[in-house]
């Protein structure tokens, strides 16, 4: 069975929800267009934006095994996430709506 982790991205500070939903969309879009293969390991989204220590994140659930690579192209554009707890797995049954919807691929 494949494992997810949770990973939570992180807006700037300051910065709208409205602003950031907008460089997310860039940042995936660069991730379907550059890295596929990983995109695809992209599970599900959080069905609403929340916040981490005062700022704006959105969580996404993402195959353990592409976590590292994520994170690498996280850091490289520019995307704030908050530390990944590696020893903390999910199934995708526990990605389910109305809390998750799945990204189709």
């Amino acid at each position: 069975m494949t494992e997810y982790l949770c990973v939570t991205l992180i807006a700037n500070p300051g910065e709208l929800e409205a602003a950031f939903k907008a460089r997310l969309a860039a940042f995936w879009t660069h991730m379907l267009r550059t890295r596929k293969a990983d995109y695809e390991k992209v599970y599900a989204e959080a069905s609403r934006f929340g916040s981490a220590d005062g700022r704006v994140s959105r969580q996404y659930m993402v195959e353990a095994d592409a976590v590292e690579v994520l994170t690498a192209e996280l850091s490289a554009n520019g995307v704030a996430f908050a530390p990944v707890e590696k020893d903390d797995t999910y199934s995708k049954y526990e990605a389910a709506s109305p809390d998750w919807f799945q990204i189709p691929h």
